[in-house]
């Protein structure tokens, strides 16, 4: 008899609706008169819980020669023999093609294209990310057919989760031998979001026939300062090569965001310099100015308690959270977060002369800094996180600023001696401000290994190649946190 069972593998994580999508799939299958079965295999704490959902429909005849049938059911996915696999971001997709779910000759993946960072891309030191565009590529080549899309933001602008969208997307392929009339009705009869839950379904299945894999990943869109930058953009247009305008036009948002259009300024100020030796010495490209310009507007732009508590309080992160956890209008949402400031933090946000005193006094020794608790969305909690985001306008004068921007005029006055004599040296020494990051203990590593770095600098320029020697030991600087990839480096100099 001939195998009549469609198996579908459903990789979400937690809060997406896996659950909800694989008892549509069972409803909808049994409702049509099918025998189905569905099993899941909850995950751990890694991006909240990537959870397997694995559904079994027989649509065999269920007697033959008047003798009933009881198929038998597989309680898990079997590489190499799943028809459907069903992955709520594009990192899961990947997981399933790692785990041999995704074969070329059988399976239809569908996977929504936006990113849930896994843990180890957030804390790696340099830029962890895998490449979104890689993981399409492979997807595009592991499965049979790919169907690709924003599932994530089709959902948001539905105002439902993007359980919905994929099983509009999974009426869309049209491999289940059923109507999409019979889909909207098992969401029907699931009783609960119905409105909300058929626009986003709509959705979905429309992407199928609308959509591509060669859209499934956006650039950034192009930013353009507001009329408080008025000036500064004049500025920009008349002095600065349109190859650099648009770099430095989110350069100046970043700042004047995170401090005020004077500073703005001042960023300008330091980049007509290099603009000058790009000029004397460049290839016509400019890449000297656009990677001074962007490591530059970062730095510029450190993380302290007051840009931390300023990020916080922000009423965007608020509707962010609220919609993420799919808050509705007459629920109320709690936001909780933790801190635990070092005295070196706190030292950092007073006065210069007031924050090394603290520093070098005794009085540091003995204050005990332990971790708390701050209810955000409460006004107690709103309250002390204002106050801390209030120090912005005096911010200039605190110790860390007046560290940070000796710190920044030494790079560029490096950057400016190198560029005279070894152009591409010039720009492999940008790249170390990348180094430089975060706050707290991430700071405090990436702060000593920058200054080590830049230590071996006059060693680094005897080299035949001085650009890819810098390159290879800021590779190594960001390889660890223990610092042995960049003792060995430098032990090969």
């Amino acid at each position: 008899m001939p195998n009549k069972v469609i198996s579908i593998a459903i990789l979400a994580m937690g809060g997406e609706g896996g659950g909800v999508l694989a008892d549509w799939i069972v409803e909808l299958a049994e409702h049509a008169g099918y025998i189905a079965q569905s099993t899941s295999v909850p995950g751990v704490a890694q991006r909240t819980g990537a959870t397997i959902y694995y559904v079994e429909i027989y649509t065999g005849a269920k007697s033959v020669s008047g003798k009933n049938l009881k198929p038998v059911l597989s309680l898990m996915p079997v590489p190499g023999h799943v028809d459907i696999v069903i992955a709520s971001e594009l990192m899961e997709a990947g997981r399933a093609i790692q785990r041999g779910l995704v074969s070329r000759d059988k399976t239809t993946l569908i996977a929504s294209s936006h990113r849930v960072y896994s843990m180890t891309e957030k804390i790696a030191m340099g830029d962890g990310r895998i490449d979104s565009r890689q993981l399409i590529r492979a997807a595009s080549d592991a499965a049979n057919r790919f169907v690709c899309a924003d599932y994530a933001k089709l959902a948001q602008e539905s105002g439902s989760l993007i359980s919905a969208v994929l099983f509009g997307a999974l009426a869309g392929v049209q491999l289940l031998p059923l109507t999409r009339d019979q889909y909207e009705a098992a969401i029907r009869r699931g009783g609960v979001g119905i409105e909300s839950s058929l626009a986003a379904f709509a959705a979905g299945f429309d992407s199928v026939n609308h959509g591509g894999t060669s859209d499934c990943v956006s650039g950034p869109g192009s930013s353009r300062p507001g009329p408080a930058l008025a000036k500064l953009v004049k500025r920009i247009e008349q002095s600065f090569p349109p190859a650099s305008h648009e770099l430095l036009f989110v350069g100046m948002i970043r700042l004047a965001d995170y401090q005020d259009v004077d500073y703005v300024g001042e960023y300008i100020d330091r980049l007509e310099s290099i603009l000058g030796l790009d000029n004397l010495h460049g290839d016509g490209e400019y890449r000297l100015l656009c990677e001074t310009a962007r490591h530059l507007a970062l730095w510029m732009s450190y993380e302290d308690a007051i840009r931390v508590a300023d990020l916080k309080i922000r009423k965007r992160r608020f509707e962010r959270i609220s919609r993420d956890v799919g808050c509705k209008g007459d629920q109320l949402l709690e936001i909780e977060d933790f801190f635990h400031p070092r005295i070196e933090e706190i030292a950092d946000i007073m006065p210069a002369s007031l924050g090394r005193w603290l520093l070098s006094s005794r009085i540091a020794l003995r204050i005990k800094m332990g971790g708390r608790v701050i209810k955000t969305s409460s006004i107690r909690g709103f309250l002390q996180l204002y106050v801390v985001a209030g120090l912005r306008r005096w911010r200039r004068g605190s110790l860390r600023f007046c560290v940070e921007q000796k710190r920044m005029l030494a790079w560029l006055e490096n950057i400016k001696a190198v560029a005279t004599t070894d152009y591409e040296l010039a720009i492999s020494l940008t790249e170390s401000q990348r180094l430089i990051k975060g706050y707290g203990d991430t700071h405090h590593r990436g702060n000593a290994n920058y200054e080590t770095v830049l230590g071996a600098l006059p060693c680094v320029r005897m080299k035949d190649r001085p650009s890819a020697t810098m390159e290879n030991l800021i590779r190594a600087a960001l390889a660890d946190e223990s610092g042995n990839a960049l003792k060995k480096a430098l032990q090969a100099l």
